[in-house]
């Protein structure tokens, strides 16, 4: 299969205190994700909650399957997802765990202007064709899927990354 150069969509800023446009910008889902969340409620704050981690599935579209071509041999991917049913963004709000009031980007919180969703999942390689094995989601079962990446160690990784205001309350984890 031969790669197909395309020009790169360009962006205006028309001045720092107007929205960046990018004219007719779509975002078309790839797939679905399946994961045993059926409800907000049920969902882990984040994927790494339950230990062991449960098993789900992201299943491409077939028109977007030949893209999967050469995933085969990595241990971790992204996947960006949209949050289709995210309650409406508040941009500061008072964390469940923490009595201070947080900015919604200071957080990973699923109401956000722009719900979109991002894991780093273990790849357990292909359940079927085009329906990747995965573990380690945090989103409801039916969530649409926007967009899959290799995780790389050597670029994806930031081993001096400080935690901020979630210092104190890092490694939770709940039997699975």
């Amino acid at each position: 299969m031969q790669a197909v150069a395309r020009p790169r969509p360009r962006l205006r800023d028309r001045s720092l205190s107007h929205t960046v446009a990018a004219p007719g910008l779509t975002l078309r889902p790839i797939g679905q994700l399946a994961t045993p969340y059926r409800s907000r409620e049920a969902c882990p704050r984040n994927g790494r909650q339950f230990d062991p981690a449960p098993l789900c599935h992201a299943t491409v579209l077939p028109e977007f399957r030949p893209g999967l071509a050469g995933l085969g041999g990595f241990s971790h991917l992204i996947l960006l997802y949209w949050l289709h049913e995210a309650p409406p963004a508040d941009l500061v709000f008072v964390p469940p765990f923490d009595p201070d009031p947080r900015g919604v980007f200071a957080t990973r919180a699923p109401w956000r202007p722009n719900p979109i969703g991002l894991s780093v999942v273990a790849f357990d390689g292909f359940a079927g064709e085009g329906v990747l094995a995965v573990r380690y989601l945090d989103c409801l079962d039916g969530t649409p899927l926007l967009d899959i990446k290799p995780y790389l160690a050597t670029t994806d990784s930031e081993p001096e990354a400080t935690l901020g205001w979630l210092a104190p309350h890092a490694g939770r984890r709940l039997p699975g």
